[in-house]
């Protein structure tokens, strides 16, 4: 995507201003009704400002549903960094991602709904980017496997187990937050995805990392 502005700093803060408005307008009104002037006056910046950064409203489009991945490539290694417990670093991958997709909602529907108004470019590169997001899961599956604390298993077929029950959350946050909070649900429906898989050894291990109290979840709930 081209940008008249060269400084990567700046280009990155106004390309995150205008996706959070295009996200806040393309969830009220659909991509389709919304106008660019529309976005520009959401995030408060002038009609001319925008085609510095973006050539078009499918730019904005793209932008906006970009935003999740480019936070869970942020969070994720975050929540990671300096963590050397296989099992805790799964935990952790999880927690992590389920809680940017709980924290952006509105951006999940925008997803499910508008990705197939983006141009097929932009599509194949949103596929990309979640396949680059799964993998970060995935290295750690396959690190408790290593480890002797998980059986063998489909890792990718896991990883869309996870990421399916954690969008649920989103997508029917309705009816699911009257039921269980965040914390719950992690538990009893995002986490129990993997769990069935431990061997004796990790069952031990992880009971142990309870008891020590290194599995506590954390982050924004909602």
């Amino acid at each position: 995507m081209k940008s008249v502005v060269e400084d990567p700093l700046l280009v990155a803060k106004r390309r995150s201003q205008l996706a959070l408005a295009a996200i806040t307008l393309f969830s009220r009104e659909g991509f389709h009704k919304s106008t660019v002037k529309d976005i520009t006056d959401e995030a408060g910046v002038s009609a001319g400002l925008v085609y510095q950064y973006v050539s078009d409203k499918q730019d904005l489009l793209f932008l906006a549903l970009l935003h999740i991945v480019q936070r869970n490539k942020e969070e994720i290694p975050a929540a990671l960094e300096g963590v050397k417990d296989p099992l805790v670093r799964l935990h952790s991958a999880i927690d992590a991602y389920a809680r940017v997709i709980a924290a952006n909602r509105k951006a999940v529907m925008l997803t499910y709904r508008e990705t197939k108004s983006l141009k097929p470019e932009y599509i194949e590169q949103m596929k990309q980017q979640e396949l680059e997001t799964n993998g970060f899961i995935e290295a750690c599956i396959h690190e408790c496997i290593t480890a002797g604390y998980l059986n063998e298993t489909n890792v990718e077929l896991l990883v869309y187990r996870i990421i399916t029950a954690t969008h649920a959350w989103a997508l029917k946050h309705w009816r699911l937050a009257e039921i269980v909070s965040l914390d719950e649900y992690l538990e009893q429906a995002i986490h129990a995805c993997w769990k069935p898989l431990f061997t004796a050894k990790g069952r031990r291990h992880y009971e142990k990392l309870k008891h020590e109290d290194r599995l506590e979840n954390t982050g924004t709930k909602g």
